[in-house]
């Protein structure tokens, strides 16, 4: 199966035949496998984590998938296809991310759903490529195509960064937030409400969807000698932890894991604000494997605390895993459970 953006580029696959190509931000379908019989060479660059496990399987002498912000090569391509972010500020990243990987006088593609922003693509390339020609228009997306015509500056992730500080009840830290990560320029309500009832904790903490890692920053402010494992599926969020990590003297294992899949070893406690927040069959199911693995995840007397937009249906779920449910704070919006194994 292919995602409605990747029919469209798979109908005009002839533009890659014998030709190097790079497949920036897919998505999580087959677009890969069709490819591959067609283009010389591929790369796949995902930025989310669960969408590289979909085609690593394809990894072979001439298909090459990665995970992460950027390459780990500087390899350059006859054309790089990129998948139009939710984000406007991503996709200003990835043209200039592209531009570095493009042969002189190579091609970008540019791909998006009508309703996704894809429409700004025109207005938003930068003047080291052509003007943007829409070349297809199906299934509900739009094509652009654009030629490499100078060189782009280097990307360097310091340029792509908002740092601001934060005042919290655990004390003062700088948050660096990069384009595309969740709350980029403030803290979100819900984060707020949580550090404002945070747990107090000791030993070995998980901070699950970890973001630009507030909560495990707010958490090492005030308890230094904590052992923090931050994980996300998305690698600038990976890549803003990090940074925020090393811009207050702190220390955590950061690392991707789809749900628990990269999670080893027991707790005392998984403090989180769960990237689950449409209340969609689907995702409310992913919300119930993350509360029964988080309860699996904890030593005994473990802390199991998260925040969460009061709708969400998290109250049965917690109460089979935990035996009942803990309400410790709550508001017009979010509530804060905080439940122990």
């Amino acid at each position: 199966m292919l995602t409605n953006p990747s029919q469209l580029i798979s109908r005009n696959q002839e533009y890659f035949k014998n030709k190097s190509v790079l497949l920036l931000n897919h998505e999580s379908d087959q677009l890969l496998d069709e490819l591959k019989h067609t283009a010389e060479r591929i790369t796949s660059l995902a930025l989310d984590y669960n969408h590289y496990l979909a085609v690593k399987h394809h990894q072979s002498e001439h298909v090459d998938c990665q995970f992460g912000h950027q390459l780990s090569d500087k390899k350059a391509f006859d054309y790089v296809v990129i998948y139009y972010p939710k984000a406007k500020p991503l996709a200003e990243y990835l043209n200039q991310l592209a531009a570095n990987h493009l042969l002189e006088g190579g091609e970008l593609f540019i791909v998006g759903e009508n309703k996704g922003g894809v429409k700004s693509v025109p207005k938003q390339l930068p003047d080291y490529f052509s003007k943007a020609n829409k070349i297809d228009n199906a299934r509900h997306c739009l094509l652009y195509a654009a030629e490499l015509e100078s060189e782009a500056p280097p990307v360097a992730l310091k340029d792509w960064v908002t740092e601001y500080h934060l005042q919290t009840p655990q004390g003062e830290i700088k948050i660096c937030n990069l384009v595309g990560v969740f709350s980029q320029k403030q803290l979100d309500k819900g984060t707020e409400l949580l550090l404002e009832n945070l747990a107090k904790v000791k030993g070995r903490a998980l901070d699950f969807g970890c973001g630009a890692g507030v909560i495990t920053a707010a958490l090492l402010k005030e308890c230094p000698e904590l052992q923090l494992d931050c994980v996300d599926i998305n690698a600038m969020a990976l890549a803003s932890c990090e940074m925020t990590m090393t811009a207050n003297g702190f220390k955590a294992n950061v690392y991707a894991s789809d749900g628990y899949s990269n999670i080893e070893g027991k707790f005392d406690a998984v403090i989180s604000n769960p990237p689950f927040h449409d209340g969609l069959k689907a995702t409310t199911d992913i919300a119930e494997r993350f509360v029964k693995n988080s309860a699996d995840s904890l030593k005994k007397g473990g802390v199991f605390q998260i925040v969460a937009n009061r709708h969400l249906p998290y109250s049965e779920v917690i109460a089979t895993n935990f035996g009942d449910v803990n309400v410790c704070a709550e508001n017009n919006k979010y509530k804060i459970y905080l439940n122990r194994k």
